[in-house]
């Protein structure tokens, strides 16, 4: 209860007083360093991943039916398509939202860091510091680009996506369902990429995990 408390504060002043710095002291004084604050993001980018690879998931198995589709509720078929596409596209924004907040916190944390190992008097304790920081930094920047490039397959995905909403909302017969299958066959293909850009995503995020463990 305290920490759920002492959370909320942490968030309202954040988005009061717009200071990150506020939001860091605050989650200092209970012990959770920039570092605890990253690995927390991380996990949480990660569940977000899998979150939005499961509605994909969903959608291509709508796509599927369509494909297949040889007659029953057109409404249904329309219903069906655009409530996954709306809720792929909030899957989609969390997961954005998640990343910038991963960007966020990594790189006051690397800056905090770099500034930090100039403070030691030990010179093999600086070099220690300083070799773990360039492997964080590595291990960080592979798990951004997979990150980064499962964002970026949504985007495309969506977009075709919403075409077929679209073109089923104004074309409600069996001929306009017929005309998308070859479509439908396409956008499986992209969504199976995507998925796979997502899983290697949150095999970073799994990997990234344990390192900073």
């Amino acid at each position: 209860m305290r920490s759920s408390a002492i959370l909320a504060g942490c968030v309202l002043l954040m988005v009061v007083t717009g200071c990150r710095s506020v939001y860091y002291s605050a989650w200092e004084k209970v012990g959770v360093h920039k570092r605890d604050l990253l690995k927390k993001q991380v996990v949480a980018a990660r569940d977000d991943q899998q979150a939005a690879a499961e509605q994909f998931k969903d959608a291509l198995t709508r796509l599927k039916e369509i494909s297949g589709f040889d007659g029953g509720d057109l409404e249904k078929v329309y219903n069906g398509l655009k409530k996954d596409y709306d809720r792929s596209v909030d899957r989609a924004e969390a997961v954005g939202t998640r990343i910038r907040e991963v960007e966020s916190v990594a790189r006051d944390l690397f800056a905090e860091w770099e500034k930090e190992i100039g403070e030691y008097t030990t010179e093999s304790m600086r070099l220690a510091s300083r070799e773990q920081l360039i492997e964080t930094k590595r291990r960080y920047e592979e798990l951004h680009g997979a990150l980064v490039r499962a964002e970026n397959s949504m985007p495309p995905v969506l977009s075709r996506l919403k075409d077929q909403v679209l073109f089923l909302k104004h074309n409600l017969n069996a001929a306009a369902i017929a005309s998308l299958k070859g479509e439908s066959l396409s956008i499986q293909h992209e969504i199976t990429k995507l998925l796979a850009d997502m899983n290697a995503a949150i095999a970073q995020a799994d990997s990234f995990i344990k390192q900073i463990q």
